[in-house]
């Protein structure tokens, strides 16, 4: 059943979108976020664990009474249409893709897209945070969210986005997140381990060129160098089928940060660089939805 469902939640996400009369269950996880943090927060590992559990506790409480709860009393046929509508709002390829693409006309987006300090962004450096954001958002947007849903079932999915917008709110090593985002931060790598891996070799597998310009082996060299476990392997994927390097020290919090390249090539990188990049794209949603497909026949 799960196979079905993620078909019907892929389909509907790509070529769909969010649904915008709805509020998306990702913001109402983050008012959460922000609600514990205004009332409880205290530069405290324990009451950064204390944040990151309550969360997982509620989403996966109410996503399993649902899920059961629906599959008791809806026929079958209705239940997987509606699990599959639901289980789209956490998969997010329509948007990252038009977010990544609007950056060629609308560079200044960027600053939507990064957490990184973008008010003295060269135009260069703003073409490669678009391929880095798109490349590293392939895996925590598409590729993981569908892998727990096939997994775990629609709870699965949203206790997986639960980790990772805690991460992306707090898992900061700064200051005031060092502590309280500890847990959260160190969650999201053990749950993308796994996603992040298999994005880089879909990445290989896909892009144009990348089996003779991106060896498994460079991939791993290259991805390992990340300070993070996982974030690493997709842009270096993504750099060596581009014939590119990103990465390189960047700037967070107004403190330039030293950050090693991925990937091999040009450090000039253009717009067409994007454009070349999410030419992976449609390979990426075929591969998917056939792969989808043959699932929920079996």
């Amino acid at each position: 059943m799960y196979f079905e469902v993620a078909f019907i939640a892929y389909i509907i996400d790509r070529f769909v979108g969010e649904f915008h009369f709805v509020r998306h269950p990702v913001v109402i996880m983050g008012d959460y976020i922000k609600w514990f943090e205004k009332r409880f927060y205290k530069d405290s590992v324990m009451r950064g664990n204390a944040s990151t559990l309550s969360l997982i506790v509620i989403v996966a409480l109410v996503g399993c009474v649902c899920q059961r709860t629906f599959e008791y009393i809806l026929p079958e046929y209705f239940y997987i249409i509606l699990f599959g509508i639901i289980a789209s709002t956490t998969i997010a390829s329509k948007m990252l893709y038009d977010s990544v693409k609007e950056i060629i006309e609308h560079p200044q987006h960027i600053k939507y897209l990064v957490s990184r300090d973008t008010e003295s962004l060269s135009p260069s450096d703003i073409n490669k945070a678009a391929i880095e954001t798109y490349a590293e958002n392939l895996s925590d947007g598409v590729i993981a969210p569908l892998f727990y849903l096939l997994f775990f079932g629609l709870w699965g999915a949203f206790v997986y986005k639960a980790i990772n917008t805690l991460d992306s709110m707090v898992g900061y090593r700064n200051e005031k997140y060092e502590k309280f985002g500890k847990f959260s931060a160190k969650l999201d790598d053990v749950v993308n381990y796994i996603p992040a891996r298999i994005t880089a070799i879909l990445i290989l597998l896909l892009s144009k060129g990348a089996l003779a310009n991106a060896p498994y082996q460079k991939i791993w060299k290259f991805g390992r160098l990340h300070e993070s476990p996982n974030a690493g392997y997709p842009i270096s994927a993504m750099a060596l089928s581009l014939s590119i390097k990103l990465g390189g020290d960047t700037s967070y919090f107004g403190k330039m940060k030293s950050k090693p390249y991925f990937g091999e090539g040009r450090e000039e990188i253009t717009t067409n660089d994007i454009q070349n990049a999410l030419t992976l794209q449609p390979k990426l949603d075929i591969f998917i939805i056939i792969f989808l497909g043959i699932g929920a026949i079996l």
